[in-house]
Parts: structure tokens; C-alpha cells; sequence
């Protein structure tokens, strides 16, 4: 029934849309046909020299005549009609605007006008409007047609005769006026507006004319007759259409039906079964498990970094992407039930094997399978899955619980490294807890100012002198103590939190140096991949320069490689933009990811900072020292200064110094803290010493290295001198301090 009264209500809209464009049509060509002759009457009248009779404007007022026959060759009472029809009848009383036309202008007019019939006329001048009232429709409405009815004609309304005349008075154009009712009837009478131009482009004078279109209006109807019977039949087919198109639904409606209860159960890309059937199939089996009490297990399967491989190859490789891992699931776990549960996260069910050895074995089958290569448009694109695997081992185990313990395997599994397998441990419920607990206080550390930024100072192995700072967060929890950032920090990477803590430490970080008695001293500020965002990153830094008023010189960008891996163009515009405005840029940690050297040849870093895990084993390992050797000799070839990180023993500074490497930073030379104790402790050694502090925070020196520097140098580089005096016997370094929990331990510094 509705569909009946939804075809009905559409054959009516349709009938409706082509009578009003029927209408709308006759009454544009009806406009147009007559523009095009009234635009020949000026002419015609010129070449019968007809033109300066018009009334002029300069000749004053025109002669009033009694109801009596008019002088000359004037036609009686204003209408060229009694030449045809006989007189309408005598003009009422007072002044009317303009006159009559003579029959000289009547016999050039009425040619062109063929085959309508003129009705009324009236020729007038500008000052014929201008003497009138306000208003001068009513005066030129009874001058064309007396009839105290106020019709010009029958259905010619005043309106139609006021507006003619505001367009020759405001605009002096010509004009036609067609009258259309609202059920779209057109009048035959028409009215037509001449003005004539002066020679300074104003009007002189002008003729009002009202026509009888009666025989224009029959052969226009059939033109749009036509067209109008042209857009009736394509609606006619367009109805036909959809009536085939609902007798075809029908017809199929079981198909169709069919069709969507499939859709309803099972993923159109892959063709899996979606989450509802896996959720109810879950339930069933977990029944099933209970009532047999026998074992079954969950995996839940997340396909790494899929996002990454939309947004660079796009979304149509994406989907055959992930068809090609639904194959290889399907053919790996063979008849237990795979489902697809979201965009790239997948689960599968496995009652018939359940025993920790079979499902490790099919775990590292699928892992394994990934290795196969996946050429998509001659494009190689390497599988990565994550997998989290939980087992119901008795019957207290409900749907929820179980989906939820393997999701915690699948994050452990991600934190993990990626393209691995992680069982379910009864530990990752106090994580979650955990993470959930550091998450809810990271948005009241925000709030309530419970973060705080020390400093790491950075020395020059050239001439031991201090070059700058390196910011570090800590998080002062009002119950807990002091939190370090690398159990924090990736709760709020994940959170997207680490913006919003990022954007406080740049900017804090700014208003410390800008207040720093040594105005030459740089703060170096981390940022991080979760929070470097291409096109954003450099307005938050030129934002935090501007409002603190730090020179772009003295702050240090350091990033790590991980940040490149991604969208590197975008990463690589983003820090050309950056150290354009005179900010350095530094790599972090170099060596611990796969591409260094290729990223150092897409961007010319100012800066490459040695991971502390290269310094830690310097002097111990060979292998460590040719690594160590060979970055500083990569940095001084690209002409790049070199930092070492986590410098904690003397021999450490000496092998370094050596190698030819710029600048050291770690406990050995500082610990966190204050810039203002770091400014003491460096008063109270001099000027030329470096120092670090024990555990009671009690100054220690370790060397009076008495280093002359280079005449006319002011590099922060320089070459390792050999010559250079390094007392052992005045080195007294703290055991205390070097057996000091590692993960105390923060060279890091937090993400700006």
C-alpha cells in the first residue's frame, strides 16, 4: 500500500513539474517574441522620420483637448482602437499624461505588431511622469483605458503598468509585461514599454502599448505543447521504469532476502562471518565446553600498521589486502571459524583443539605464513599480524571475559614488538588496572600542575664547558611519588594525551631558557612519533618562540628514527620548515632503528645523539667501540655534531674524547635537576670542570681537566687533542652512583 501511494504521489509531482514547465515556457517565449518586436518599432519610426514627434521634453506641457474630435490627425479618446472597433468611450476627467499616437505613427506600429491586434496607446514624455504624482501608474492606466475598473484591458493590472513604468523611469529600458495568474492562465492582453533616448543617453519620451497576443499565445502553446508532450513521455518511461523495477523486487524478493540475511551474518569484503555470528557461535561453544568440561580457545588477530598501508597505497589495495589475510587465515586454521570483527581485526574460535602445544603451533603457523610475499599492482607489501591467545579452562568462563583476555594478549603482543603471538597472563589484568589508573591521572596531572621539567646538562669535550640543557618531565603523583616517564609516557601515547603533555614541556621548556643568566645556552626538546604531526608540529614551535621570546637559535629539536619511518616527505618538510626558522635539528638514539643512514641523507641534521646502549659498552666490547668510532666519524664527515648519551665513567669520557666525539651529556657530568643547582655546583668548581652529583646530592668533583682552549676558536667542535692533561688521581667517582638502579636512569627527554 505504501508503495502504491509513493507511485501515485509521484505521478502527480510529475504532472504538476511538466504543466509548470509548460507554462513557464509560453510565458518566457511570449517575452521574448515581443522584445525582439518592440526592439524594431524605434527603428522603423526613424526611418519615417516619425521619431522627433514623440513629445519633447523641453516643449512644456501637452495640449489638453475637450471630449470633443481632436485637432489634427489625432484619433478620439486616447485609443487607436476606434480606428477598428469604434470608440471605447470618452477619457475621465483632470490631466492625463502624454497623447494619443497619430496615425502616422499608428501605420508604422501596427505592421510590426501583426498578427496582434493593438488595443490601446499612449505616446507621453518624461516630464509628462515627472509633473504626475508620486506615483504616475494610476494617471497612465486611465489615459490608456478609462474604465473605472482599473483593468488596462481585460487582466492587465495596475501592478503591471506601475512596474513598466519604474523600469523606464530607474533603468530606461524597453519592456514587456505578460500577466500570469497563479494557476498559470496568461493573459493575451500584453503591455509593452518603449522609452527614447536622448542623445545624453536619458529618456526623452516613450509609448505605452497594449497588445492582443492572442494568436502569438495559439502557436507558442503548440511549441511548448510539444515539448511539454517530449517531457511527458520521459516521465512516462521513468514511471514505466520503476514499475519494472518493483515488479522485478518482487519477483526476487526471496533472492533478495536471502541476500540480506547473508549480508547480515557475514562481511562483504572478506566474506567471513562478522562479529554477531562470532559472538553467538562463542556463547554456544562455550556452553557446549561446559557441559562436556573440556577446553577451547580464542585468538584475536590484529593486522599491523594496516592504516599505513591505506594512506599509501589507498583504500582499494587496502581491501585486497585484507581479503589476502582472510585467505590465509582460512587456510591456516582450515575448519575452525575465522570471523572478521572490525576493519583489520580478526578472531578465531578453536573448540576442536584446545591444548596450549596445538594452539602455540597453529599461532606460529600463521606468523610464519606472513613471510609468504603479497604483491598487490606490482607493489610487494609485507604481512605483519599481531596475535593475542586466551583459553577457557573451565566453566566460570563467559564470552566477555574470554574476548577480553585475549585483547590483552593482543596489546601485550603489539608492545611487544609486532608479528608475534602472546598467551593471556592473569598479570595483564593488574596492567590494564594499571594503565587505567596512570591514564585517569595523567588528565588530573594536566590539570592540577602535577608535572615537572628538570634539566640534564650537555658539556663540550673540546674545552669542558657547558653548552647546554636537555629538558626532562617528571611526574610528582600526590600519592605515588615520583612516576618516570617510561611508565607514563607510553600510556599517553596511546591515550593521545602525549600532545597536550608534549605542547606544555616545549613551551615550558622555552620560558626556562628565556630566563637563564647564560643567554647562549640551548634547551634541547624531544619530540615524539605519537605526537609530531607533519604540517602542525612547526606552528606549535613557531607559536612557542613567539609567545616566550627564545631565540630559534638556542632551542634543539631531537626526534627518533621511528619518526621517520612514516610519511617521511611529510616528516622531512615538516623539520625543513623547523630548522628554517633557526631551530637545530637533532636525530636521538641513533643506531637503534634499520634505516639511519638513509635518513640522514633525506634531511641534514645538526646533530646525531649516540644511544646510551653504544656508550654503556664502550671500552668493553670491540665491537661497540667500531660502531662508536664510526658514527662520530659519519657526524664529522657530514659535518653533524656528535653527542654521546649516559656517559657515567671517566674511561667512557677519555675513549670518547679520543674517537673525536663533540659533546657528552649524563651522570656523569649531571644528574636531573635544576637549572639554578646545576649553576651553583658549576660556581663552586669553576669554570672549566665538570661535575656530578651522589645520591645526597653532594657536590663531587671528578677532574680538573686544565684545557686550554684553541686561539680564535669559539666552535662547540673541535679535534680530540692528544696533548690534553687528564689527572686520574683527581677523579673520585661515586660507586653509590654508578650502582644506582638503571631504571632510575632518564636520558630521555620528554616529547615535546
Amino acid at each position: 500500500m505504501v508503495v502504491i501511494l509513493m507511485a501515485i504521489t509521484l505521478i502527480l509531482l510529475l504532472a504538476l513539474g511538466v504543466y509548470a514547465s509548460n507554462r513557464l515556457l509560453t510565458h518566457w517565449l511570449i517575452e521574448r517574441s515581443l522584445e525582439h518586436t518592440l526592439a524594431q518599432i524605434p527603428v522603423a519610426l526613424q526611418k519615417a522620420g516619425l521619431e522627433e514627434q514623440l513629445p519633447d521634453p523641453r516643449s512644456g506641457p501637452p495640449a489638453r483637448h475637450s471630449t470633443g474630435d481632436p485637432p489634427g490627425d489625432q484619433i478620439p479618446g486616447l485609443q487607436l482602437r476606434s480606428t477598428i472597433d469604434g470608440a471605447l468611450g470618452a477619457p475621465p476627467p483632470g490631466d492625463l499624461p502624454g497623447r494619443a499616437l497619430t496615425r502616422a505613427e499608428r501605420d508604422v506600429i501596427l505592421p510590426l505588431l501583426k498578427p496582434a491586434e493593438l488595443l490601446s496607446a499612449r505616446a507621453f514624455s518624461a516630464r509628462d511622469l515627472q509633473a504626475a504624482q508620486s506615483d504616475p501608474a494610476p494617471l497612465l492606466l486611465a489615459a490608456l483605458d478609462p474604465d473605472p475598473s482599473g483593468q488596462a484591458g481585460p487582466n492587465l493590472p495596475v501592478a503591471a503598468v506601475a512596474k513598466k513604468t519604474g523600469v523606464l523611469l530607474s533603468e530606461n529600458r524597453a519592456g514587456v509585461a505578460v500577466a500570469m495568474d497563479f494557476i498559470g492562465r496568461i493573459s493575451p492582453h500584453v503591455l509593452m514599454v518603449l522609452p527614447n533616448r536622448g542623445s545624453d543617453g536619458g529618456m526623452q519620451s516613450g509609448l505605452l502599448l497594449v497588445t492582443d497576443q492572442s494568436v502569438l499565445l495559439r502557436s507558442i502553446s503548440g511549441i511548448t505543447a510539444l515539448s511539454s508532450g517530449l517531457i511527458a513521455a520521459l516521465c512516462g518511461i521513468s514511471v514505466l521504469f520503476a514499475g519494472i523495477l518493483l515488479w522485478l523486487r518482487f519477483r526476487d524478493q526471496v533472492r533478495t532476502t536471502r541476500d540480506i540475511e547473508y549480508l547480515a551474518h557475514h562481511d562483504a569484503l572478506t566474506g567471513l562471518p562478522n562479529r554477531a555470528v562470532f559472538n553467538a557461535r562463542l556463547n554456544e561453544t562455550l556452553r557446549l565446553t561446559q557441559a562436556k568440561a573440556s577446553n577451547m580457545g580464542v585468538m584475536l588477530i590484529d593486522v599491523d600498521k594496516f592504516k599505513e598501508i591505506n594512506d599509501t597505497y589507498g583504500h582499494g589495495t587496502g581491501d585486497l589486502f585484507l581479503q589476502i589475510v582472510a585467505n590465509q587465515l582460512k587456510s591456516v586454521f582450515g575448519d575452525h571459524l575465522v570471523a572478521r570483527l572490525s576493519g583489520d581485526e580478526f578472531a578465531v574460535m578453536t573448540h576442536s583443539v584446545s591444548d596450549i602445544a596445538r594452539l602455540t603451533r597453529l599461532a606460529s603457523e600463521m606468523i610464519a605464513s606472513t613471510d609468504l610475499p603479497c604483491v598487490i599492482n606490482g607493489k610487494e607489501i609485507k604481512i605483519s599480524l599481531s596475535i593475542g591467545i586466551a583459553r577457557a579452562s573451565d566453566g566460570n568462563w563467559r564470552a566477555s571475559r574470554l574476548l577480553h583476555c585475549a585483547d590483552l594478549a593482543l596489546y601485550s603482543a603489539k608492545r611487544s614488538g609486532r608479528s608475534t603471538f602472546v598467551w593471556y597472563t592473569s598479570e595483564m589484568d593488574a596492567d590494564a588496572q594499571k594503565r587505567k589508573e596512570i591514564e585517569a591521572g595523567l588528565v588530573k596531572a594536566l590539570r592540577f600542575g602535577q608535572f615537572e621539567l628538570l634539566f640534564q646538562p650537555q658539556y663540550s669535550l673540546t674545552d669542558n664547558q657547558l653548552k647546554g640543557y636537555e629538558s626532562l618531565i617528571r611526574w610528582n603523583h600526590p600519592t605515588k611519588g615520583t612516576i618516570p616517564p617510561d611508565v607514563f609516557i607510553p600510556v599517553a601515547e596511546e591515550t593521545g594525551l602525549i600532545e597536550q603533555i608534549g605542547d606544555w614541556v616545549l613551551n615550558r621548556a622555552c620560558q626556562e631558557a628565556v630566563s637563564w643568566p647564560d643567554q647562549t645556552l640551548r634547551i634541547a626538546v624531544n619530540v615524539s612519533g605519537a605526537q609530531f604531526s607533519a604540517g602542525e608540529t612547526q606552528k606549535k614551535v613557531a607559536k612557542a618562540l613567539r609567545e616566550t621570546g627564545l631565540d630559534p637559535r638556542r632551542l634543539e629539536i631531537e626526534i627518533t628514527e621511528s619518526l621517520l619511518i612514516s610519511d617521511t616527505d611529510a616528516v622531512v618538510e615538516t623539520l625543513q620548515q623547523i630548522r628554517e626558522m633557526g631551530v637545530a635539528i637533532a636525530m636521538d638514539d641513533f643506531g637503534t632503528g634499520y634505516s639511519s643512514l638513509s635518513y640522514l641523507s633525506r634531511f641534514p641534521f645538526d646533530k646525531i645523539k649516540i644511544d646510551r646502549s653504544f656508550v654503556q659498552n664502550l671500552g668493553e666490547d670491540a665491537g661497540t667501540d667500531a660502531i662508536v668510532t664510526s658514527i662520530i666519524g659519519l657526524g664529522r664527515s657530514l659535518d653533524v655534531l656528535i653527542t654521546a648519551e649516559g656517559v657515567e665513567t671517566p674511561e667512557q669520557v677519555t675513549l670518547l674524547r679520543a674517537a673525536g666525539c663533540d659533546m657528552v651529556q649524563g651522570y656523569l657530568y649531571g644528574r636531573p635537576g635544576s637549572v639554578e643547582a646545576h649553576e651553583e655546583h658549576r660556581a663552586r668548581l669553576g669554570y672549566n670542570r665538570a661535575e656530578f652529583w651522589d645520591e645526597n646530592d653532594d657536590l663531587v668533583p671528578l677532574r680538573a681537566m686544565a684545557v686550554a682552549r684553541k686561539p680564535g676558536s669559539e666552535d662547540e667542535r673541535g679535534s680530540a687533542s692528544p696533548q690534553q692533561d687528564i689527572d686520574d688521581d683527581e677523579i673520585a667517582l661515586s660507586a653509590e652512583l654508578l650502582a644506582e638502579d638503571e631504571a632510575d636512569y632518564s636520558p630521555r627527554a620528554m616529547p615535546a
